[in-house]
């Protein structure tokens, strides 16, 4: 393969190559000389070293380390529900995987002529969330490795001792394959912004999941780049939804992993005659609906500037929140999500968006119209492009979801974080990174998955001559306009 030519490298007063560069340059020499090692291995091979790399984390001993050293390392999420995520999305990734061609000729059409063969891209530089330190990595590595990649990690600052653990885990089971330590490397902590640029520049793919603010800067570094959108996903409740079920996956979502997900549902959304009822299912689910004075008393624990959100009140449980905020009502101290009731949308309601806590923000609507009228005004805040949420039984009702809203994926059903981004029983691929498509400012709005990981070659031989008629093109227009 011929990867792509490297950025210049900036330069110090001098004239020399600054440390950064240097430091990025050489992990990229490196990355490139592994890759061209493994160019040559066959299918078996290749899935053989992706077995490799998810056995690093499957392994329940490596899971637990890793799972409680990014919650000490990030102070984001609960062990047990990292245990989880990581296991769930590590095992449902290689399932994805198992059988899938990534190496030479992959398919193709016959009747066409076309022969598809997969070729690696190169170089692939991660960008990850502090969210998820372990799962959203060990994703993007098996990916990029599945189609013979090599792949620089630049984690978050709080997430790069994870990073870091988890390499020190598949270091060892790539030398049982004999396979090359540096086709999976990352940034040293601690990690500089500089460094993350200079990476996005050098590399030949750029994944990025986080902020908006990585996701800008590798737009903007010259490498193709799949990046996300922003999450604030609203759940529509139907007239014709169990209530019961549907607060019973909300509740299960909402507070898995102390809502670090972009998929937890952020807003519920209910008729007007199910309200009362659907706030009691919450209830009964472990929520609790706040008063006007709590609700403000968390607003400003949450957005003590009145703007941004503030980054260390995020991921906690609602012990914490009603700690910090100082609700001290028994029925906050023992809840598992609060529920607060909101009106409005838009800067004025910091609650309208997205939280990254246990807490839900309810609306009500006068029907499954009004109810979509409220998501695109959310979306239009923030979150256009990801997902939305629908309970109810009326097949009708998701598919005008589907044909009306700003949005990638209807959610018909289940618990939102656990299905946006696949599930066992549901048919999305296996994913941390959710494109949100040009609603989100992204420009693919699939669930990632190895099918971007590679560069497809066809192969085109002639066939016999397939050549329209007028009529069949023009006809049903040309006999309309009476011609």
């Amino acid at each position: 393969m011929s990867p792509a030519t490297p950025s210049p490298a900036p330069l110090a007063p001098d004239g020399e190559e600054t440390a950064p560069a240097r430091l990025v340059h050489a992990l990229v020499a490196r990355a490139r000389e592994a890759q061209r090692q493994i160019d040559g291995y066959s299918q078996e091979q290749i899935d053989l070293v992706v077995s490799a790399l998810g056995w690093a984390v499957i392994n329940p001993a490596n899971n637990r380390a890793l799972a409680t050293l990014a919650v000490e390392d990030t102070g984001l999420g609960n062990v047990e529900d990292k245990v989880s995520k990581n296991h769930r999305k590590t095992l449902g990734l290689l399932r994805d995987l198992h059988g899938k061609k990534t190496v030479g000729v992959i398919g193709g059409d016959p009747r066409r002529g076309i022969v598809d063969i997969a070729r690696p891209v190169g170089v692939v530089a991660a960008v990850t969330p502090s969210t998820n330190p372990v799962a959203t990595v060990i994703n993007n590595i098996i990916n990029a490795v599945k189609c013979r990649n090599a792949v620089i990690v630049a984690p978050s600052p709080k997430g790069a001792a994870s990073c870091a653990r988890l390499l020190e885990l598949i270091y060892p089971e790539l030398d049982v394959l004999r396979v090359p330590r540096d086709l999976v490397q990352m940034l040293p902590a601690p990690v500089r912004r500089e460094q993350t640029q200079l990476l996005m520049g050098a590399a030949d793919l750029v994944i990025v999941t986080g902020s908006q603010a990585n996701v800008r800067a590798a737009t903007q570094s010259g490498t193709p780049t799949f990046g996300v959108g922003v999450g604030n996903v609203a759940a529509i409740i139907s007239e014709s939804a169990d209530l019961t079920a549907a607060a019973r996956k909300i509740a299960d979502s909402k507070t898995f992993d102390n809502a670090t997900s972009c998929s937890a549902e952020n807003s519920v959304i209910i008729p007007s005659g199910r309200y009362r009822p659907m706030l009691d299912a919450l209830v009964e689910q472990g929520g609790v609906v706040l008063t006007a004075e709590e609700k403000a008393r968390l607003q400003r624990v949450l957005w003590p500037d009145g703007g941004k959100l503030a980054r260390d009140r995020v991921g906690h449980s609602a012990q914490f929140l009603a700690e910090a905020a100082g609700l001290s009502r028994a029925a906050c101290q023992s809840a598992r999500f609060f529920i607060v009731e909101e009106e409005g949308v838009g800067e004025r309601f910091p609650f309208s968006g997205e939280k990254l806590s246990p807490v839900l923000t309810a609306y009500r609507a006068d029907d499954f119209h009004q109810a979509c009228d409220r998501v695109r005004a959310l979306y239009a805040w923030q979150g256009a492009g990801h997902s939305v949420g629908l309970h109810g039984t009326d097949p009708a009702e998701a598919l005008t979801a589907g044909l009306t809203l700003p949005v990638s994926r209807v959610i018909v059903n289940q618990a939102h974080s656990f299905a946006a981004g696949g599930n066992f029983d549901n048919g999305l691929p296996f994913t941390l990174t959710l494109g949100c498509g040009t609603w989100g400012k992204n420009h693919f709005s699939d669930n990632l998955n190895y099918r971007h990981f590679y560069n497809k070659v066809r192969i085109s031989r002639p066939i016999e001559e397939d050549i329209p008629s007028l009529d069949m093109l023009f006809g049903d227009y040309l006999r309309r306009k009476g011609s």
